[in-house]
């Protein structure tokens, strides 16, 4: 062998040698990329059983059985769970139609049209989204995101084939039809129907309106029934072409389907009750155990005692300036209000400020605030009348009195030197008032006021607490709840919001089961609601009447800040009640300082508890 055939030679060994390394590095990457390929999906799908919990939106239910809210998951949208045996077999199958026809024939992916698409993308020298089954646009949807490129598209396959080895083809088409995105906010087929159609029942769905819901997926933004222009209409028209190809429909269905217009549900009033539905959740997720995230996103109904024609007539009237004092320098005079019906507990409506939003600060609920003279029964004319010493009748000490360091004073200055229980209470005089409590005792007076749910620190135990001195303030909620014990004859019931919890198969999480019980005696309440509407009758209550009998008693507190006007006002309450309901309103600023204080009285607050009470009982 010369010279050049040994180069020749040698040549053609290291090309061998070149074309077996690349071979083994191959088949080596082959064997590396199944090995992925096999595991990966596995892999993720065991790792992550969450992500087959879909989140659903919880609603929250009025008192007559009307939906208040649907409450928005994570992603700023709504999902309605529906099982599969709730869906009706045309919309099943238009689904299939559109989206898949040969889903119960393979087991995640469509070789064929995986062939169709790599054939597409090599002509276009792109990567597209051809070929996905729905159980591939599922994996997609629950487990990854939308890039465009080769590795994401393996992971989807494998994710796919793992995923049919786990779930039956009914649980994957459940899933897929509860995860979709339906475009305006709102996933799976069922809230996208109730959106849409306003239709809560999906097997009275019409035929234009199933081809409406199956042609939105391909494009939520522009197929769907809201958007403006021809493209839903034109995507719905195909849907039923292919619905009366594939034998689903006859010819007369289509044309008819073909031309229906849509009819959008009829919108709903804007009662927005955000502070009600707020104090309601963190109620319920008190009652059930549950965390308040869970309770959003666990599809769970939450029926509340809200009456939608309070919370209305209470919004309305809070919607209208003449019924509160002048705003500050850069503040509004802010309000709230809890109305409930002593007969039974229910709180029915609430607001915790003039303009509240989802999360906002609840002022109803908060104890912030001192209450003043509407804290009088509670804690001075109550627990006298209880101890049976005294009557309404009982002739009370009105004299210029210090008790060592603490001086109580009439706001008037003056003094008649004694009075009845009665025109005291009327007449709202401050000493009759802290000699009743010395009389009775702080200790009597403080388990009085636990009974009507009012628990009071140990640093209240001074004789302060017969003005509305109160060291860490109470909520309008618990003043409401007090006074409904004298409304209801001496029992009291727990002021609540929440009827009963179901989750999403509707199985009861919780109920509130009525607790009512005496606590204070029929004479006590009775003789105390007397007084009460002399208050109103003929005292400083005055403009709280209405129609009908109303007791109640108004409390104010004073500024008491050097070199600002002695008129001054930083809280303005009343609390009363009907033979109906019990309602208490505060009214002040959040933040009191010299720029911002009020120089109206209490009447303002009683005027406001008419003004709503008046809305909705009549005059």
């Amino acid at each position: 062998m010369n010279t050049m055939q040994g180069k020749a030679w040698r040549k053609i060994m290291r090309s061998l040698y070149f074309s077996f390394d690349l071979a083994v590095i191959g088949a080596v990457v082959l064997l590396a990329g199944l090995f992925y390929f096999h595991l990966y999906g596995g892999i993720v799908v065991g790792r992550h059983p969450e992500k087959l919990v879909l989140p659903q939106s919880s609603i929250l239910v009025a008192s007559d059985g009307s939906e208040l809210r649907k409450i928005p998951l994570p992603e700023s949208g709504y999902r309605l769970r529906a099982r599969l045996e709730d869906i009706p077999e045309l919309l099943l199958d238009t689904f299939l139609a559109v989206e898949d026809r040969s889903f119960y024939g393979h087991e995640g992916l469509d070789y064929k049209g995986i062939v169709r698409a790599v054939y597409t993308n090599s002509i276009h020298m792109r990567i597209s989204e051809g070929g996905s089954t729905i159980t591939q646009q599922l994996v997609r949807n629950l487990y990854l995101n939308r890039d465009q490129t080769l590795l994401r598209k393996l992971n989807e396959a494998s994710i796919a084939l793992a995923l049919e080895k786990r779930l039956s083809k009914h649980d994957i088409l459940e899933l897929y039809l509860n995860e979709i995105y339906m475009g305006d906010g709102q996933y799976g087929i069922k809230a996208a129907a109730e959106h849409y159609f306003g239709v809560t029942d999906l097997k009275k769905l019409s035929v234009a309106q199933i081809a409406s819901l199956a042609g939105i997926p391909k494009g939520p933004s522009i197929y769907n029934p809201l958007y403006k222009g021809d493209l839903p209409v034109q995507r719905r028209s195909i849907v039923l072409g292919i619905m009366k190809r594939q034998g689903l429909i006859s010819n007369e269905e289509m044309m008819t389907a073909m031309n229906t217009k849509h009819q959008p549900p009829q919108a709903s009033n804007t009662m927005s009750g955000a502070s009600y539905m707020d104090a309601a959740l963190r109620e319920a997720a008190q009652r059930t155990g549950k965390t308040l995230e869970e309770l959003k996103t666990g599809g769970y109904t939450i029926v509340t005692g809200m009456s939608a024609a309070a919370q209305s007539a209470l919004e309305q009237t809070f919607s209208s300036p003449e019924f509160f004092p002048p705003d500050g320098k850069d503040q509004q005079v802010e309000a709230a209000m809890v109305i409930m019906d002593h007969r039974t507990g229910e709180v029915v409506a609430l607001t915790g400020g003039r303009n509240p939003a989802a999360g906002s600060l609840n002022r109803a609920v908060i104890d912030a605030r001192q209450p003043g003279s509407a804290f009088k029964p509670i804690i001075d004319y109550g627990p006298a009348l209880e101890s049976g010493k005294f009557s309404p009748d009982s002739m009370l000490q009105d004299r210029k009195i210090s008790y060592g360091s603490y001086k109580p004073q009439n706001l008037s200055g003056t003094y008649q030197g004694q009075m009845t229980m009665r025109q005291a209470l009327q007449q709202s005089v401050n000493a009759p008032a802290v000699w009743l409590l010395q009389q009775v005792g702080i200790t009597k007076a403080t388990q009085f006021a636990a009974k009507l749910g009012i628990s009071l620190a140990p640093e209240d135990a001074n004789l302060s607490i017969a003005l509305g001195g109160v060291h860490a303030g109470v909520s309008p909620l618990k003043m409401a709840q007090a006074y409904s014990v004298f409304a209801s004859g001496g029992i009291y019931r727990e002021a609540h919001l929440v009827r009963q919890v179901t989750d999403s198969n509707g199985r009861v999480l919780y109920a509130y089961h009525p607790d009512g019980r005496q606590v204070i005696s029929r004479a006590t309440a009775d003789s105390m609601t007397g007084m009460l509407r002399a208050v109103v009758n003929e005292g400083t209550g005055m403009k709280a009447r209405m129609s009908r009998p109303v007791a109640g008693k108004t409390g104010t507190t004073q500024l008491g800040l050097p070199g600002v006007s002695s008129k001054g006002n930083r809280d303005l309450w009343f609390v009363g009640y009907t033979p109906e309901w019990t309602g208490a309103v505060w009214m002040g600023f959040d933040r009191t300082d010299a720029d911002h204080y009020m120089t109206a009285g209490s009447g303002k607050a009683a005027a406001l508890f008419s003004a709503v009470m008046s809305r909705v009982l009549g005059r």
